[in-house]
Order: structure tokens, then sequence, then C-alpha cells
């Protein structure tokens, strides 16, 4: 195809619209590809890391308490996440909620599965116990009752058991019964007061 020059020299398909424009070494044909091998592939290197995920893998000396340790900086981000949860951030809160959901969701499916038939042992002999709190130093004989000839041994409970087991709420009733089973009751010290 030849071009005719125009004023300027200029092409007259420029000058003209109704000439046919010229064919350029650099166009493609119709239904021909601008690009035949496609995207080219990423590297054989693997995949690339993110800025991210590079400042993950750093570590931190953290000093609490005069000791010093080294953390990961996710475990510094979850400890500064947690901290503005406690603070009251709402961002942070919601945070700290998915990983409990998500730790729950982890231990749900990959919890142990249940034991339902555990067996259950008792022994029909109370002596057992008996013996057990006198072994603990938890209860000692009643020498006062040792004459009656009972099946079973009278043991009295020892005041620190009966002290670590008093509550606010005892009636007179429930202090006359702990009063009666425990050895030297009178050195009790009874809540609320002054060693009744």
């Amino acid at each position: 195809m030849t071009f005719k020059s125009g004023p300027n020299g200029r092409p007259a398909s420029l000058l003209d619209p109704g000439a046919q424009k010229p064919t350029n070494p650099g166009w493609f044909r119709k239904g021909q590809s601008g690009n035949p091998g496609g995207r080219p592939r990423r590297s054989s290197r693997g995949p690339e890391t993110s800025a991210f995920e590079i400042l993950l893998d750093k570590t931190l000396t953290v000093t609490k308490d005069d000791k010093t340790r080294e953390i990961s900086m996710e475990e510094a981000l979850q400890q500064r996440t947690f901290h503005d949860a406690l603070a009251g951030k709402r961002m942070a809160m919601r945070e700290v909620v998915k990983w409990i959901i998500m730790r729950e969701a982890w231990f749900a499916k990959h919890a142990p599965p249940l034991r339902r038939n555990l067996p259950y042992k008792t022994s029909p002999d109370p002596d057992n116990a008996d013996a057990a709190l006198v072994l603990l130093g938890i209860a000692a004989s009643n020498r006062d009752r040792a004459d009656l000839n009972l099946e079973r041994a009278q043991l009295l409970l020892e005041p620190w058991a009966v002290q670590l087991a008093l509550r606010r709420d005892l009636t007179d009733r429930d202090r006359e019964e702990v009063r009666r089973s425990t050895r030297d009751a009178e050195t009790l010290l009874w809540p609320g007061s002054r060693g009744q």
C-alpha cells in the first residue's frame, strides 16, 4: 500500500478520514493474541514471602521481673492484642473472641473421645474410709467411746481439718454437731467470733 503525503509531510490517511489506515508491523492480526506465551510463571525460588511474614519470623528479647527471654514477633503481637482487649478496645476484643472460637473448634475436633464407661469401684466396708482418715491425720480415735465395744471405731475430727472446713453460715445446731464431732473443739476459731 502506498501512502500519499499531504501538506506538511504527513500521511494523506490522517488528513482524509475516508482513507484506509496504514498497517503497523507492531499490531496483531484479528484473532491473534498479543501475548501468545501467557503470563510468565513465578520464579522457581519458591513462593515469595511478604514483608509481614518476614517480620513474624523475627524474635524479640523481653525482660519481665528481672527475667530475660526471647519471644517471637507473633507472640508479642498476640500479647499486645490481648492487653488491648483487656483495656476495652473493641477491635482487639473481637480478635480475642475469634481466637477463643478457633481454639474451641480445634479442641472439639482433636479432643480424645470421652470415656463414658469408667469403672466405679466402692468398698462396702466403711472401715476403709476410717482408716484413711486416721492415716491422713484428719481424724483420731475417740477414747471416751472406746469402751462401748461398737462394730466400728468411733472417730473425732482433728481441729485443723474442721477449721479449714468452717463456713460463716453455720446454724447453732451445725455448730453443736461440729463441737460434738471434733477433738479439742474448744480450740476452734469460729468465723465472725473470737473463739466461742
